[in-house]
């Protein structure tokens, strides 16, 4: 069953090329959506996929690319938008 993600990640999370990380991420476990860093210092994903996908995508973002230290991710499930692709945003 696919479902739809909001997610804002806090901790060591920018500078460290997590979005672009979690582009790479996305891709292989088939999963869609983007990734924009916030003004806060956090990092906001909407990602969409089948449970087992965005399982293993949450499991990747729990730890994030080397340099990065995960404190919290707040997560909460939204309305389906369809992505095709997933994007890194400014």
């Amino acid at each position: 069953m696919k479902k739809h993600l909001n997610l804002i990640i806090s901790g060591k999370v920018q500078h460290i090329g997590f979005r672009f990380m979690a582009m790479q991420a996305a891709y292989k476990y088939g999963v869609f959506g983007f990734a924009r860093n916030k003004s806060n210092g956090t990092i906001y994903i909407e990602v969409e996929g089948e449970d087992e996908n965005m399982n293993n995508f949450l499991d990747w973002c729990k730890v994030g690319p080397v340099g990065a230290s995960i404190k919290e991710i707040e997560m909460e499930e939204g309305e389906m938008k369809d992505f095709t692709a997933f994007d890194v945003k400014h």
